[in-house]
C-alpha cells in the first residue's frame, strides 16, 4: 500500500476547516495565492502556522515551516495531486539527455511527486548522514519560475523530516564541479541516485512536469 504523504499526516485535519477558511480570505482580498509575503499576512495562515509550530519554538527553522505550510496549502487547492513515481519513470526522467518539459499551462499549478523509496538522495545538514528523497511540493508562479520543496528522509515513525527548498526558471546546461553526470550516485552504488546542490533539485522539479501533465490528464 501506497505510504502515507506529508499532506496526509501534517494536514488531514486542516484540509476541511483551516485551508478552506485561507482560500475564501484570498479571494476575498485579491490575493495571488503563490505570493509567500501575502499569505503570510493572512490570519487563517498565522494561526496555522502557530499551532503547528513546537513549543519550544524553531529559530531559524521559522523559514522552512513557512515554506512547508505554504506548498501544502497550494497543493491542497490544486486538488490535493500527490503523484506516484515508478523505478523505471524516474530512471527515464533522470538520464534524459535533453529532457522535454512540457509547458506550464499543461500541468497543475501544484502537486506532490512520490518517488521510490530510498533511491535518490542527499547531504541535507552540514556534517550529517545523507536522507533519502521522499518527494517534493511543485508549484509554478506568474512569473514562469518553478518553487520545489524536496522532503527528505520522511517517514511515519519519525517525529520530523528535511526540507530543501529550490526557486527559479529551469536552469541551463548544469555541470558537476567533478564532472560526474547529473544525478549520479555519491555514495559509491550506482543503483542510487544522489542530488548535489539547490540546482539538480531544481532542474529535478522540472522534469517531474511532463510525469504530472499526464497523471493529470488522466484525472482531468
Amino acid at each position: 500500500m501506497p505510504h502515507p504523504t506529508p499532506l496526509d499526516l501534517v494536514f488531514s485535519r486542516f484540509t476541511g476547516t483551516v485551508f478552506p477558511a485561507i482560500q475564501k480570505s484570498i479571494e476575498r482580498d485579491g490575493i495571488e495565492p503563490t505570493d509567500r509575503d501575502a499569505f503570510l499576512l493572512l490570519p487563517d495562515a498565522v494561526t496555522l502556522l502557530h499551532d503547528l509550530r513546537p513549543d519550544e519554538g524553531l529559530g531559524e527553522g521559522m523559514d522552512y515551516l513557512v515554506a512547508f505550510v505554504h506548498h501544502a496549502y497550494l497543493a491542497w487547492e490544486a486538488g490535493s495531486l500527490t503523484l506516484s513515481l515508478p523505478s523505471d519513470r524516474l530512471e527515464t526522467l533522470l538520464h534524459a539527455d535533453d529532457p522535454a518539459t512540457s509547458d506550464l499551462a499543461e500541468v497543475p499549478r501544484a502537486y506532490y511527486v512520490e518517488f521510490p523509496g530510498r533511491q535518490v538522495w542527499a547531504s541535507v545538514v552540514d556534517d550529517e548522514a545523507v536522507e533519502p528523497l521522499d518527494g517534493c511540493f511543485v508549484h509554478s508562479t506568474p512569473g514562469g519560475s518553478l518553487r520545489v520543496l524536496g522532503i527528505f528522509g520522511f517517514r511515519p515513525e519519525r517525529a520530523g523530516f528535511s526540507e530543501v527548498e529550490a526557486i527559479g526558471p529551469r536552469p541551463g546546461a548544469l555541470r558537476r564541479p567533478d564532472g560526474t553526470p547529473l544525478f549520479s550516485s555519491t555514495l559509491g552504488a550506482k543503483h542510487l541516485h544522489s542530488l548535489v546542490g539547490g540546482e539538480e533539485l531544481l532542474e529535478l522539479g522540472w522534469r517531474t512536469l511532463d510525469h504530472a501533465r499526464d497523471a493529470w490528464a488522466r484525472v482531468a
